[in-house]
């Protein structure tokens, strides 16, 4: 494989989705199996649009393990850096699929997950930091050992040159905090050594306190970020640079089937958009419409849009 321009490090699991849409879980009688997490799912979003990508994550010592690392491979992600803990299962989650708005997760990740006992001394910081582009979600800095783990490759690639991009998602998940004010603390922390911020409203309000997105944008860019992406779920995105460039997205209108992996399908295609070094307003406006094409999809990561299918979307072409 191509050394990774994009690395990702984090959360990865198995998705379980159901074969039966639109019927509560307890009522589902089969399921077909996926690769999941949010960060899995970014480097195969980034990989399927035609981006080197890499993850660093931990599986259990199972056969769900050995699945995800064949899954990374067919989908061309590199699994060198995905290690193993002993007397840990991977994790599983159960996805319910009700459209329109309707989309629980039942997630399977006691005692703990694999992906969060990613410990500090067990990075590969020379990958990391030789990466065009890191990125690095809040789910990783919601315990320990994974949050110094977090941490400490964040703060490796503090002062790598004007052209290392550090991108760190505030996924903020609630029942994985002991309280809102934890998340923030950590957060904040975070976003001081990174230089893209993206997050969605509610995970931008538990950040910096404001629900209006510009203001939220503003707000995070005074944390440290260059870039700060707030997205608006089917009104699209808006960011602001800290050059003073303000960039409203709209949204792009499809039939939603399954919303699980369009944050996931916009970050890939956000970090391929960046590696690529394109502007802003082309970057949000390609991100929202490869997560578009996603929340029309059942899967997540098996249905992550190629190049040639989001270029066609944004051209206006009928799928």
């Amino acid at each position: 494989m191509r050394p990774p321009e994009v690395i990702t490090m984090g959360r990865i699991g198995v998705d379980l989705y159901p074969e039966q849409v639109g019927v509560p879980l307890a009522e589902v009688r089969s399921f077909s199996k996926s690769l999941g997490g949010s960060a899995a799912n970014v480097a195969v979003a980034a990989a399927r649009l035609g981006t080197a990508a890499a993850i660093v994550t931990k599986v259990g010592q199972d056969p769900f393990g050995e699945y995800l690392r064949a899954a990374l491979r067919e989908f061309g992600v590199d699994a060198g850096f995905v290690g193993t803990e002993p007397g840990l299962r991977t994790p599983l989650a159960f996805c319910e699929i009700r459209p329109p708005d309707r989309f629980p997760i039942l997630f399977y990740r006691e005692p703990t997950a694999p992906d969060m006992m990613l410990r500090p001394g067990e990075l590969p910081l020379d990958a990391i930091r030789g990466a065009r582009l890191f990125w690095t979600t809040g789910t990783g800095l919601s315990a320990e050992p994974s949050r110094s783990a977090t941490l400490s490759a964040l703060e490796s690639r503090e002062g790598e040159g004007a052209g290392a991009l550090t991108v760190h998602d505030l996924d903020y998940r609630p029942s994985l905090w002991h309280s809102e004010e934890e998340a923030r603390r950590l957060a904040r922390r975070a976003l001081g050594a990174a230089s893209v911020v993206v997050g969605n409203l509610e995970e931008a309000r538990m950040a910096v306190g404001e629900a209006d997105p510009a203001a939220a944008a503003e707000a995070l860019l005074g944390l440290g970020p260059n870039v700060a992406i707030v997205k608006r779920g089917a009104e699209g995105a808006l960011a602001r640079s800290a050059s003073g460039e303000l960039v409203e997205a709209p949204g792009v209108a499809v039939e939603v089937v399954n919303e699980l992996g369009a944050g996931d399908a916009f970050g890939g295609a956000l970090c391929h958009a960046l590696v690529g070094g394109w502007e802003l307003e082309r970057a949000l406006r390609f991100a929202n419409a490869a997560g578009a094409i996603v929340a029309s999809r059942r899967l997540c990561a098996d249905d992550m849009p190629t190049l040639a299918e989001v270029e066609a979307l944004l051209a206006g072409s009928v799928r």
